[in-house]
């Protein structure tokens, strides 16, 4: 067993010369085997798997990862000899102006980092594996078949599961009596993956088994919502 944590600073400045209430708001954490407490979704397990496209010859698509693991723990001789934490820091914030006492609008983005021990391809000819890097590729190599290089060139091909996420967006609320809120919210998400050249993946339906390259991925999203308090 090992225990992890976190600690989380916060900052709120008030009073601001755009309008009465009108706030910014910004906190950061570092987390050490408690990666969630940077990187949280309502899931249970908050990882990342995008596509996009590819250029790469016989490629079926690209593709992203992004595994938020506490920590890594490889078994048996020539394992980490126990569990490796991982490490992980963030930071967002948020600007509020409210217009009139029923419409209010907000400016928000966010920035969080992902780091396993290590170093990249670790694993190469069976060294490596006592690291968080090591172990992790090891094991990506048994279960993914076909690693390659992108354009014929072995030395493209690296395994790193570092990662970094960041987020941009904009929010308005209307809010025509108590209690009641409208709100409309356009943004950016952007995955930035560490690893390079290709792998054969059998993946989950509807994707087929193919050639999928490494590749950063981003996306954008639209979101409505209306919220009643009682």
């Amino acid at each position: 067993d090992k225990w992890g944590g976190a600690v989380t600073a916060a900052l709120q400045i008030k009073n601001l010369p755009t309008g009465a209430g009108d706030d910014i708001k910004i906190d950061a954490t570092y987390a050490k085997g408690a990666t969630k407490a940077v990187i949280s979704t309502s899931g249970g397990s908050p990882n990342f798997a995008m596509y996009g496209n590819t250029g790469i010859a016989n490629g079926y698509q690209s593709v992203g990862f992004g595994n938020s693991a506490d920590g890594v723990f490889l078994p048996g001789a020539g394992g980490t000899g126990g569990i490796i934490l991982t490490s992980a820091w963030g930071i967002r914030g948020a600007f509020n102006h409210n217009w009139d006492p029923y419409w209010s609008t907000s400016l928000w983005g966010s920035y969080a980092s992902v780091r396993y021990d290590g170093g990249t391809n670790d694993n190469i000819n069976g060294l490596g594996t006592t690291t968080a890097k090591g172990a992790y590729c090891a094991m990506f190599a048994a279960t993914h078949g076909g690693q390659a290089a992108v354009g014929n060139n072995a030395g493209n091909y690296t395994c790193n599961p570092d990662f970094n996420i960041a987020q941009v967006g904009v929010v308005t609320r209307w809010t025509p009596v108590k209690n009641l809120t409208f709100s409309a919210e356009v943004g950016a998400f952007f995955l930035d993956q560490k690893m390079t050249g290709s792998s054969t993946f059998t993946a989950t339906a509807p994707k087929p088994t193919a050639l999928y390259e490494f590749k950063d991925q981003s996306t954008v999203f639209l979101n409505v919502r209306a919220q009643r308090n009682f």
